[in-house]
């Protein structure tokens, strides 16, 4: 291997930038393939699977890489920014091969795989894998010192069968810094059976947060795949209009179900939008925006701003609505942005900063117009209100983008994106 490393274990690789001999970055890597080999030998690495800028998956091949060292990989620049294509003798070494229960041949005894080392053998470009680093014990259980071995690969056995119920715990592990939506692709690249099993594996709040970077068709296969009652918390996590999205792609039947089990207040949010049209404020639109009183400060704004679950796009304003303030609101007043709450004291009142010149949107406005109402005005975020002034909600810039796109942009690259990986 170069860079005098002479072995290296996958876990380490996963998310590790990729650059060109000129310094510039191509990507980064997600996993390795590999081709298991009969007679006990140890697999044959193949190469890597690239994430380039775009987000397309593309293959690298081990003879293009001249080194791996200080959380980098190094190729000889020229890549092949064709979509990868996984071929049915080949292997997914973080997807497929982590949190396989597999046996000691010496003993028999069952033991799950934690990680593996690949090397590249002495003198040639070929590369391997060369150690296994096992857990006794049943799967999911905790680890004590004494518990993980590193072996040889001739040491263990078991991974050609098929694994009905393979855990998932060390590929969640491997992978838990990624963004929901970097995370939402690894998941989107695994087989459906690991896609399950992978999603079993992530808590709610993080299976909503990747649920709404994925496909729809991802969505409502996963979701398919849970308990209802699991399903069901995992729908109150979602934003509410993300949740109404996925659940009307559901048969009517199942999506009734599924709101009879959340909680009342979750699911009167999620009725309420999906009694709107897809493409207009109201379908597009969340019902937790931050909704604040007139008497409320500059610094009861900066604070509710503050809170880290709130998307840039709903932090950028908070709306001033008369009692009550959970939508829907009563009066709508207006709205504060963010950039005018930093200009001002943290005593001034809310209700004496409000502007209100710019008219909000009615839920049946059709997305052209929401389109063109947030660039007209320089908005992130707009509000919805009904007849009665109440604010619904808001639509963010976010949400828009999500119907402007062709249905699959997150399975698409973007030409300039691929020119610049490819070095064109």
């Amino acid at each position: 291997m170069a860079s005098g490393a002479s072995r290296v274990f996958v876990s380490h690789l996963a998310g590790v930038p990729v650059f060109d001999p000129n310094g510039d970055q191509v990507g980064r890597v997600r996993d390795l393939v590999a081709m298991l080999r009969v007679g006990g030998r140890p697999p044959r690495v193949l190469g890597m699977v690239v994430e380039v800028l775009s987000r397309r998956r593309i293959f690298l091949p081990m003879t293009r890489i001249t080194g791996v060292a200080s959380g980098q990989v190094i190729t000889t620049g020229v890549v092949n920014v064709r979509r990868f294509e996984q071929r049915p003798t080949e292997r997914l070494v973080l997807g497929e091969l982590l949190d396989r229960r597999v046996e000691l041949v010496e003993s028999g005894e069952r033991v799950t795989v934690l990680d593996v080392a690949v090397q590249q053998l002495p003198a040639r470009r070929e590369w391997e894998i060369a150690k296994v680093f096992v857990r006794r014990g049943k799967s999911g259980a905790l680890r004590r010192r004494g518990e993980t071995l590193t072996l040889d690969w001739s040491a263990v056995t078991g991974f050609t069968l098929e694994e009905d119920s393979q855990g998932a715990e060390n590929l969640v592990a491997t992978f838990e810094r990624l963004r929901p939506a970097d995370l939402a692709n690894v998941l989107h690249h695994l087989s459906p059976k690991r896609r399950a099993e992978v999603a079993a594996a992530l808590d709610d709040d993080r299976l909503a947060d990747v649920l709404e970077e994925l496909p729809e068709d991802d969505q409502v296969e996963i979701l398919g795949k849970l308990k209802d009652d699991r399903a069901a918390d995992v729908l109150e996590a979602m934003d509410p209009d993300d949740a109404a999205d996925l659940l009307s792609e559901l048969p009517e039947e199942d999506k009734e179900r599924l709101l009879a089990l959340m909680r009342p207040g979750d699911a009167a949010d999620v009725r309420r939008l999906l009694s709107y049209e897809e493409r207009t404020a109201g379908g597009l639109m969340t019902t937790e925006p931050i909704v604040l009183r007139p008497d409320a400060t500059v610094a009861d704004a900066l604070a509710r701003v503050r809170r880290q679950t709130l998307s840039p796009a709903l932090a950028a304003q908070v709306y001033v609505c008369r009692a009550p303030d959970e939508t829907p609101t009563g009066k709508y007043l207006g709205t504060v942005h963010f950039q005018r709450l930093l200009r001002d004291p943290p005593f001034t009142l809310v209700g004496s900063i409000v502007e209100s010149d710019l008219p909000p949107l009615s839920p049946d406005t059709p997305l052209p117009e929401v389109t063109g109402y947030l660039a007209a005005y320089n908005m992130v975020a707009a509000p919805v209100v009904d007849e009665s002034g109440s604010l619904l909600g808001a639509v963010t810039v976010d949400d828009v983008l999500d119907h402007l796109l062709p249905d699959d942009w997150r399975e698409t690259g973007f030409n300039g994106a691929e020119e610049a990986a490819s070095g064109h």
